[in-house]
């Protein structure tokens, strides 16, 4: 049970506003010469006007466009631990044995802050083409991913990236296009702020009135996440393609924290903030995880059927592998991080764990959910048609993971 409001606020510290810190960065390959950092060969920057007699001959290419939960945010990460140095008990890719270089892992996307980790997504599903295209920016609205002609914005000193997608599609063969994008107008970032606010500072729970705000927002962001869509048709039509030369998947978001039974940190106490780094009361958290995210699923999978697109349903991707699931644990000096036992999803930075890393990794897929991601969207690619949910094998890679029809 919460304690009262007194003795909550007493325990308020540095690392608590680090948390909130946290939340507020949540917003949930190399790169065109012109536009950002983009996985694979660099693609001379041609003019969006005038559109080649005929889709490009090759090399074939996989893209993704949209947000944090594609461009690879928290790819840095092998499950996660509360070392104190060093390589976090094996936790840290970006480690090189005398100091920490994010740019190992997220290359010079982790200057602007776009984050695209060489375990995105598209790169963890090479088979797809031959050629994998990461323009998806963490923090990315969608706005960002509209052309500038049509109302886009330019995004973390990069071109909107359906304007990027311009030029590729004119010197690739696109075969797919993949897009997660929607969070953001959501404010998931005030949201997590909120619910984690409320269980570090306040006797209060966070879900009654964030409900609210989701619900006032979400006609506008599902127009946007269409618009999008619309968007990456635009473009691929004034490149040359025919609706049959590509396919456009529009994916939905998994959950990093599990429902309340499965937490295997106690409501009361500070475990769940201090080492677990899931600050959230019992019921915050069955509504994140059994509430919020199949809506907004729910939603995005409507837009995929109203704009006539495949839809992937990742909601249920990290089931038993959450940030602070009884199923996981955290890798320690004697206990390597492993692909089978550890967390999937990055957990938010503080308590014992603050100063590891960037706090907008906080709550994405790790390194091990991203290879996850991959195998999804190889395994999604290989469905000429239809609607699919992607989940987990329990105690297997991502070599277990699988596609049941929607």
């Amino acid at each position: 049970m919460p304690e009262n409001r007194s003795s909550i606020i007493r325990r308020t510290t540095s690392w608590r506003g680090r948390l909130l810190t946290a939340a507020l960065a949540l917003p949930l390959a190399t790169a065109m010469a012109t536009a950002g950092l983009v996985a694979g060969t660099a693609a001379p920057a041609r003019a969006a006007a005038g559109a080649p007699a005929a889709v490009p001959t090759g090399p074939t290419a996989s893209v993704t466009l949209g947000d944090s939960y594609i461009s690879g945010e928290a790819g840095r990460w092998k499950g996660n631990s509360v070392a104190s140095g060093g390589s976090r008990a094996g936790t840290d890719r970006a480690w090189s044995g005398s100091a920490a270089d994010p740019a190992k892992v997220y290359g010079a996307t982790y200057a602007s802050g776009c984050d695209r980790s060489d375990v995105a997504e598209v790169r963890s599903a090479p088979t797809v083409a031959q050629t994998q295209i990461n323009l998806a920016c963490s923090g990315a609205v969608a706005e960002n991913v509209f052309r500038a002609s049509n109302g886009g914005r330019p995004f973390k000193g990069e071109a909107p990236q359906a304007d990027q997608l311009a030029a590729v599609a004119r010197q690739y063969a696109v075969k797919l296009v993949t897009l997660s994008v929607g969070g953001n107008d959501l404010g998931f970032a005030d949201v997590i702020e909120a619910c984690v606010a409320d269980y570090l500072v306040w006797y209060s729970y966070c879900h009654d009135e964030q409900q609210g705000e989701v619900d006032a927002r979400m006609p506008a962001a599902m127009a946007g996440v269409g618009k999008a869509v619309d968007e990456v048709r635009a473009v691929m039509a004034g490149a040359g393609y025919a609706a049959g030369d590509y396919r456009i998947v529009l994916q939905s978001y998994p959950s990093p924290i599990p429902r309340a039974a499965e937490i295997r940190y106690p409501e009361s106490g500070w475990s769940r903030s201090d080492t677990g780094g899931c600050p959230l009361w019992n019921g915050d958290a069955d509504w994140a995880r059994d509430s919020l995210v199949p809506q907004i699923s729910r939603s995005l999978a409507g837009v995929a059927a109203a704009k006539g697109v495949q839809f992937l349903d990742l909601s249920d991707m990290l089931q038993g592998r959450e940030v602070c699931s009884k199923a996981t644990r955290q890798a320690t000096s004697t206990s390597a991080p492993s692909a089978t036992t550890s967390e999937w999803a990055r957990f938010l930075d503080g308590g014992l764990n603050a100063s590891q890393g960037a706090l907008q990794e906080s709550l994405h897929p790790n390194y091990y959910g991203q290879s996850a991601l991959g195998r999804c969207l190889t395994l999604v690619f290989g469905k000429a048609g239809g609607n699919w949910a992607c989940r987990n094998t329990a105690g297997q890679d991502a070599n277990g993971m699988y596609l049941t029809a929607k």
